[in-house]
């Protein structure tokens, strides 16, 4: 039972001191860079001239108070939870009739990635759309990452995140409401719809949580689920070492990330370059400053460390039973784990699947308005 000091939220504000900002200056310029790369693509990593390319702007050109202006523009707060705090974004619909929507970001991602999605979203009719499809969003940081807490304890895995943005909707006045998620964020999203069912409408995910069986492996029933296969086995071949580090030894990765902002900058870069649908470069889809956002966003709270534990409190550590509620799926064709219907069915009860014509692993930043037109749709009968 929480105590009803701590059930309190209080106004948030995004204020970065100037004395990081010049620390942050200093440390790009003392950048001790490594030979450059043998290869002329990326596929030994960030490459050398684009890294120097990205930081000579981010130290010379790159405005964060204008940036900072921008994300504080949106109504922010932060409560406690658990002994943590939880920062989150709250824009209710002018409609009254609107449906709470909790949206939660993944790794390497922010609130920040969600700044296209949030007005359609909870005023359509402002941005074409019907208002009848309104929403009044949530959009909280995980523990460990951005202005969130950083938990000081064991535990803070998926599961108890689910737990915790239950206890946030209900301090908003929300008993009931949908649930949105890609990355962590799909995981957080299934574990609310496995754990949480009588809280829910509904759960819409980007991302959803179902690897095929052994025997679903042995009998391929089409090419949709080949490509599938085909797209996880290559992401266990080539992307996936991070999170094998991340899921065992996150304190170690913490000492170079937090101590150099191009170490950081291209720990989250790569991700973006490999997982966007992109062509390969990031700048073709969002631009410059919206990446540095995020770098940002990890670079000023110092979270590399314990952003990064949630993989060490939940990779392939929790399986969560059936999700009785009704699930949509957005498949964007860049999704990096993909799932196929049949497997996905075993898992959700799953009420609509919809194949994107262009995207990636970022979903809500790469094409905002695909986004909001399957998320509109997938909750228009679940009201």
């Amino acid at each position: 039972m929480f105590r009803h000091h701590c059930r309190v939220t209080r106004p948030f504000r995004i204020d970065v001191p100037d004395a990081v900002l010049d620390d942050l200056r200093r440390r790009l310029g003392a950048t001790r860079w490594p030979e450059p790369e043998p290869v002329d693509d990326w596929s030994q990593g960030v490459p050398l001239r684009y890294l120097q390319e990205v930081c000579e702007y981010w130290a010379n050109e790159y405005d964060w108070r204008v940036r900072e202006a921008a994300l504080n523009r949106f109504e922010q707060f932060v409560t406690t939870i658990d002994g943590l705090d939880i920062q989150f974004i709250h824009r209710r619909s002018p409609s009254p009739a609107a449906l709470p929507l909790v949206i939660t970001h993944g790794w390497p991602g922010s609130v920040a990635e969600f700044a296209g999605v949030i007005d359609p979203l909870t005023d359509p009719a402002a941005h074409g759309g019907d208002a009848a499809d309104s929403f009044h969003v949530v959009c909280p940081a995980l523990p460990g990452f951005g202005f969130s807490g950083k938990p000081d304890v064991t535990g803070w895995g998926v599961e108890h995140i689910a737990r915790a943005w239950c206890e946030l909707m209900e301090r908003l006045g929300y008993p009931r409401f949908a649930a949105q998620g890609g990355d962590w964020g799909g995981h957080v999203t299934t574990m609310l719809g496995a754990n949480h069912a009588d809280r829910l409408v509904g759960i819409h995910l980007n991302m959803p949580i179902a690897r095929p069986t052994p025997d679903e492996l042995a009998d391929i029933a089409d090419d949709v689920e080949q490509d599938a296969v085909d797209a996880r086995s290559a992401y266990e071949r080539e992307d996936s070492g991070y999170a094998k580090q991340q899921s065992t030894r996150p304190q170690t990765l913490g000492y170079g990330l937090t101590d150099s902002p191009a170490g950081q900058a291209a720990w989250i870069l790569e991700k973006f370059a490999r997982w966007m649908d992109c062509g390969g470069y990031p700048e073709n889809v969002v631009s410059r400053d919206e990446l540095l956002d995020t770098v940002m966003i990890y670079w000023v709270t110092a979270s590399a460390t314990s952003s990064a534990r949630i993989y060490w409190e939940s990779f392939r550590k929790v399986a969560p039973g059936f999700v009785p509620v009704p699930t949509g799926v957005a498949a964007f064709p860049k999704e990096i784990v993909p799932a196929a219907p049949r497997w996905v069915r075993r898992r959700y009860n799953l009420v609509r699947w919809t194949d994107m014509p262009r995207g990636g692993h970022f979903a809500a930043w790469e094409q905002p308005q695909l986004f909001v037109d399957d998320v509109r749709a997938f909750f228009r009968d679940l009201r």
